[in-house]
């Protein structure tokens, strides 16, 4: 197998992300994707053992660069809450960037093999950590109560942005998704309990 770097791997990396979101993963043929990165069928198996790995590779490369970003950009801030209001900007601006990599995220990735979602989770875990830390940091700086359970608002958090990326896809983006920034982060840092009590 061909190395996974190149031209022609990052062709059939972009070529899938778009044959996935636009013909949903399970009518995504081989000869789909390589049809349009502009090679042969064959050359695709040079580089990716079939499809389910295709899907792993293209969110490892993709999710990956993003988890690099993200990670590079929070270290210029220095309170908790900083960085949370720039990792839920940057959730919702990436699918704007790149509404063919969130359709398949969204949508498609939901609906793959056991072993597809092994192969990604392992990527993802990578994100959840990033969140994990913010929250420990706010609990030392003071900005998140010492009581507050990590494993419960990591979930509270990547699934809040999930489900406002899910509903931005299915509304047919009929708004600016990163304009929920500062509503999103006002309810996690300040909860739904009104002032006056």
């Amino acid at each position: 197998m061909a190395k996974k770097t190149g031209e022609k791997y990052q062709a059939i990396i972009e070529a899938a992300v778009k044959v996935i979101a636009r013909y949903g993963y399970h009518n995504a043929q081989v000869s789909k994707i390589a049809r349009e990165a502009q090679v042969a069928d064959g050359t695709i198996y040079l580089y990716f053992d079939n499809k389910d790995d295709v899907l792993i590779s293209l969110f490892r490369e993709k999710m990956g660069a993003f988890i690099d970003v993200i990670r590079k950009q929070i270290r210029e801030y220095e309170r908790a809450e900083d960085k949370l209001r720039h990792l839920i900007y940057m959730h919702l601006l990436l699918p704007a960037r790149d509404r063919n990599f969130a359709v398949v995220t969204q949508i498609e990735l939901r609906q793959s093999n056991p072993a597809v979602r092994e192969g990604i989770n392992k990527v993802l875990k990578e994100y959840l950590n990033i969140i994990d830390r913010i929250i420990e940091l706010g609990k030392e700086q003071g900005i998140f109560r010492m009581d507050v359970e990590v494993r419960i608002a990591r979930k509270m958090i990547f699934g809040t942005l999930d489900e406002a990326v899910t509903s931005w896809i299915m509304n047919d983006r009929q708004y600016e998704l990163a304009s929920l920034t500062d509503p999103i982060l006002s309810i996690f840092i300040n909860g739904l309990k009104s002032n006056s009590q």
